[in-house]
């Protein structure tokens, strides 16, 4: 069973006042979606540079966007499955050019072991989005884990925003891919409950 170490997403009702309001601005869920990942490439500059605190606050308000272009996809009746894969691969490119931006920072400052757990915490963000498509695919649904997107946001967010970014990057880079070799087991368990595998 997974564990959900903050709340998945907003209440319903207030997904709708959102999604309907921001609507009514003439707004499509993809200009948010990429709005959130514009924000997010804005985010990595300031961790580059060495500006954590504001870098962490443009990260988390940037990074929110995520539960607004769903909302407003549904209150305008304009969710497709392009939008969808849209949104899913602008997430990973924000997660990815902010953890560059972490690299960037650590390794200007010779602190090569912080640039290596960089590259494993995008690693393990990776693979547990990967594995989530990759368990769709087989037919199997997936949205649970120990530490999912929402939850390394709010990590990452925190340290920054608490100049605890090495810290920061050890829990996403350990419990990540705990959560990647999670889902993995998994999904072998389900499809060899399925007959998929033997």
């Amino acid at each position: 069973m997974g564990i959900s170490l903050l709340p998945t997403r907003l209440p319903q009702d207030v997904q709708d006042a959102i999604g309907r309001s921001v609507g009514r601005l003439g707004v499509t869920p993809n200009m948010v979606s990429l709005t959130g990942a514009l924000g997010n490439v804005v985010a990595a500059v300031l961790v580059a540079r060495g500006d954590l605190f504001a870098a962490g606050v443009v990260y988390l308000l940037f990074s929110a966007l995520d539960l607004v272009d769903g909302a407003v996809a549904r209150a305008t009746g304009r969710a497709s499955a392009y939008g969808a894969v849209f949104d899913a691969v602008l997430d990973r490119a924000s997660e990815a050019v902010v953890l560059a931006g972490c690299a960037w920072y650590f390794g200007e400052r010779g602190e090569e072991w912080q640039v290596a757990g960089c590259y494993a915490a995008l690693l393990g963000s990776v693979a547990v989005s990967y594995l989530r498509a990759r368990a769709e695919v087989e037919g199997v649904q997936m949205r649970e884990g120990l530490f999912r997107r929402q939850e390394r946001v709010a990590v990452l967010g925190l340290g920054l925003l608490l100049g605890w970014l090495t810290a920061a990057v050890v829990v996403l880079a350990v419990l990540s891919n705990l959560t990647a070799f999670q889902r993995a087991w998994m999904l072998v368990r389900a499809l060899r409950g399925a007959g998929g595998a033997s």
